[in-house]
């Protein structure tokens, strides 16, 4: 049971209690209503354990108590009645709380005629005692005074985390432009001279320089590995992001490098957030990337299952890698892990028992944010 709970029983307890020793107090004769009067007396008061979950039930419930023991001939102030208005009005029930507080007022003067022991005038004057005027919209107001403050609350801290998000992705967009402005030009001029001196040097019949080989490819590969950070740092919500229907395209590119990929889906498929989308197309797209660049594998399998709650991807290649040598991390695995763990996921990169290398995420679909 939690401390809410907990703390919603001690109210109705204690309210309950003081209901019945008010009841007592009127040294009331055991004969006629009287046990049904206590009953009533003590149900409005433990009535308020459900007040969070049921506030208007609770409010319905213990004005019918109220009248209840009222007619029984108890004249007891009607204290749970108002912890059940001022419960009502904090959830936001403001039309059923007045409503049923005009019902009661109304009923309250019949309720003590029933009860037979006073006059007109009397039963009157006794209903005002009962549940005056000014404590039902003072506990009103004290309800809806807090609603509004925890509304305001919760507006504040929604606000700040758009604020927050909004500067992150200000700063996000602010890296890729200074990559691409200081970088870009200089690593294409490498690439560029270097593709070009070696041509000259094939073209003349002369030996190309390892150095000079080794630079070629250092830029090509600085080049492919800038453009993926910078669209890394770019993939956001303001365009639209990559997802799980696009893996099919994905899948058949990277058969150009040579790479024989399949791609098998299984399960009931269905809409999933784009964020589970997103990560799942870039943890297939890194983990092809890696095995054309360094597992040396010539086949790759992707694998898509759709389950009750999540979406599970794995990619399984056939390549060097072994339990007794497994590769080295690198930075896109690295990456991988902290897209599945922001989702609440779990992510497993191993080789396999036979070789190979393979990558299998599990993403939750009703836990994403």
């Amino acid at each position: 049971m939690g401390s809410a709970r907990l703390r919603d029983w001690a109210v109705a307890v204690a309210v309950a209690a003081i209901l019945v020793t008010a009841g007592l107090s009127e040294h009331r004769s055991p004969s006629g209503p009287a046990p049904l009067g206590y009953a009533l007396l003590a149900a409005g008061g433990l009535v308020l354990a459900a007040r969070r979950r049921a506030p208007v039930t609770v409010l319905v419930v213990s004005g019918l108590c109220v009248v209840g023991y009222q007619a029984a001939g108890f004249a007891v102030f009607a204290v749970a009645y108002l912890v059940a208005v001022y419960s009502a009005m904090r959830a936001g029930h403001r039309v059923a709380t007045a409503l049923t507080s005009v019902v009661l007022l109304a009923a309250l003067p019949v309720a003590v005629l029933v009860s037979g022991r006073h006059d007109t005038v009397q039963a009157f004057a006794q209903a005002r005692g009962v549940l005056e005027l000014a404590w039902l919209i003072a506990a009103a107001s004290a309800g809806e005074a807090l609603r509004q403050a925890e509304r305001r609350a919760d507006e504040a801290e929604r606000t700040r985390e758009e604020s927050a998000l909004r500067r992150a992705d200000e700063e996000r967009l602010h890296i890729a432009r200074e990559l691409h402005d200081s970088l870009t030009h200089q690593i294409s001029v490498i690439k560029v001279q270097a593709e070009a001196a070696v041509h000259v040097a094939r073209k003349r019949g002369e030996p190309v320089p390892e150095a000079l080989l080794a630079i070629r490819d250092a830029g090509r590969e600085a080049a492919r590995e800038l453009r993926a950070t910078l669209e890394a740092l770019r993939d956001d919500d303001t365009v639209p992001p990559y997802g799980l229907d696009d893996l099919p395209g994905l899948v058949q590119r990277s058969g150009a490098t040579g790479l024989r990929t399949s791609l098998t889906i299984e399960g009931d498929r269905a809409a999933v957030p784009a964020a589970v989308g997103r990560t799942a197309y870039r943890i297939v797209q890194e983990s092809l990337t890696n095995v054309a660049r360094h597992a040396r594998a010539g086949v790759a399998s992707v694998r898509v299952t759709y389950r009750p709650g999540a979406v599970v991807v794995q990619v399984d290649d056939d390549g060097v890698a072994t339990p007794q040598s497994p590769p080295a991390p690198g930075v896109g695995l690295l990456g991988m892990r902290e897209r599945v763990t922001a989702l609440g996921g779990d992510l497993r990169a191993e080789p396999r028992g036979g070789g190979g290398f393979t990558v299998r995420a599990e993403l939750p679909v009703d836990r994403t944010p």
